[in-house]
């Protein structure tokens, strides 16, 4: 009870201050009407960027006749974007984050195909990430496609006891895969939403919501933490330590404030981006609100550690200030890592902030599920424990 006695104390003391609140409402919701228009005419000008998956092929017989076929059918693909490539050179672009996945393809595959044999195609991705699971599942379709077309055409050699028929049996039942099946190499996150033709599923607010709720938890910090700061000025700190309440319930009660007002802030511009702006967070309601959740639980223990270790007023909108500009434009908040590339993408993806918004972006422009965001939420409370562990050291330093 304590404990929400102290957060509910910081709660008051921060929505009392009317500057707090032209910060919690007033400028996010402004910044993401700003962003989506700011997206919405750079999409008009995108039409000639390639925002397909890349995916290095290594094949050592490009010029045999299912080779041809398969690569044919993945060049037209508006999901994917072929690079061939030699082995090595595909592991080495692969590392680097230049391509999102390599497809393996074995000596003799046409040969092997066509006579009856197995032959193993091997896709090397990150399972957990959403181009993992879209190379996968845009693979499948052609292959299995090719599959059944050397399955037709064995099959109808030899009822006319004939093999020269195969030849042109293929060629018939490849055409009519290829008539019937126009658009089947589409994206994982188009299988549920509908398909879009720019990088933001339709909506440039299913990029600029996401992101400013992010951005804005985050820049909430300075907020939060300086309760912490001002509690050590007047002295209200020590008075606390010198009552019943331990001091873990102390760090409680503060975590609990700051995790209230970020999810608050976090809700309203969810409700928000799905009332007035067409954001359909709750296509995936249960996700949106694990995400939401980790997020706040990351961002509260991080402003935690902010308030123990700034030393006054100053140093906390600094230290807020770094922590946002550096999660923001690192996590893809403001344009989507995809259109990085390289070592700024691979770094990105390591931060907090950026599978905060792939957990949302899966649920808004990728059309995923459930499953697609626990490994997100898991990264994020990782981080979180993290943080409110430094904070909580820090804090102990500071009372002894």
């Amino acid at each position: 009870m304590r404990i929400i006695d102290l957060a509910l104390k910081d709660l008051s003391q921060m929505l009392r201050d009317k500057r707090s609140l032209l910060f919690i409402v007033a400028m996010p919701i402004i910044f993401t009407l700003f962003m989506g228009f700011a997206y919405r005419g750079g999409s008009q000008g995108d039409e000639d960027i390639d925002t397909r998956i890349p995916l290095a092929l290594v094949d050592p017989q490009p010029d045999f006749r299912l080779n041809k076929m398969f690569l044919t059918r993945l060049n037209s693909s508006d999901a994917i974007r072929v690079v061939s490539m030699s082995e090595e050179e595909a592991m080495d672009a692969f590392r680097k984050g230049e391509v999102d996945g390599v497809l393996l393809m074995p000596a003799g595959f046409s040969e092997q195909v066509e006579a009856g044999k197995e032959a193993q195609l091997q896709l090397i991705a990150e399972a957990a990430s959403s181009e993992g699971q879209s190379l996968y599942q845009s693979l499948r379709v052609p292959i299995s496609q090719l599959m059944s077309a050397v399955e037709v055409a064995r099959i109808s050699a030899d009822l006319q006891s004939n093999p020269d028929e195969f030849a042109p049996a293929i060629e018939l039942a490849w055409s009519k895969w290829d008539e019937n099946s126009k658009l089947s190499l589409v994206r994982v996150e188009q299988a549920v939403a509908e398909e879009s033709s720019d990088w933001t599923g339709g909506n440039p607010y299913n990029q600029a919501s996401p992101g400013i709720i992010v951005q804005f938890a985050i820049f909430g910090l300075i907020t939060s933490a300086q309760i912490l700061v001002q509690e050590r000025k007047t002295r209200t700190l020590q008075r606390l330590m010198t009552t019943a309440m331990k001091p873990s319930e102390i760090v409680a009660g503060h975590m609990l404030a700051m995790f209230s007002l970020t999810f608050l802030q976090t809700a309203m511009l969810v409700i928000f981006g799905q009332l007035a702006l067409g954001v359909n967070y709750m296509r995936e309601p249960l996700g949106t609100l694990l995400v939401c959740v980790a997020l706040g639980l990351w961002v509260a223990s991080m402003g935690l550690l902010i308030g123990v270790i700034a030393k006054g007023d100053e140093q906390v909108i600094l230290y807020s200030m770094i922590a946002m500009f550096l999660f923001s434009a690192l996590g893809g908040t403001w344009f989507p890592l995809e259109a990085a590339g390289g070592a700024f993408a691979a770094i990105g993806k390591a931060m907090p902030s950026a599978w905060a918004m792939n957990g949302l972006q899966n649920i808004l422009i990728r059309g995923l599920g459930l499953e697609s965001i626990w490994v997100g939420v898991g990264i994020l409370s990782a981080y979180a424990l993290g943080f409110f562990l430094l904070a909580v050291w820090r804090f102990r330093k500071m009372d002894a």
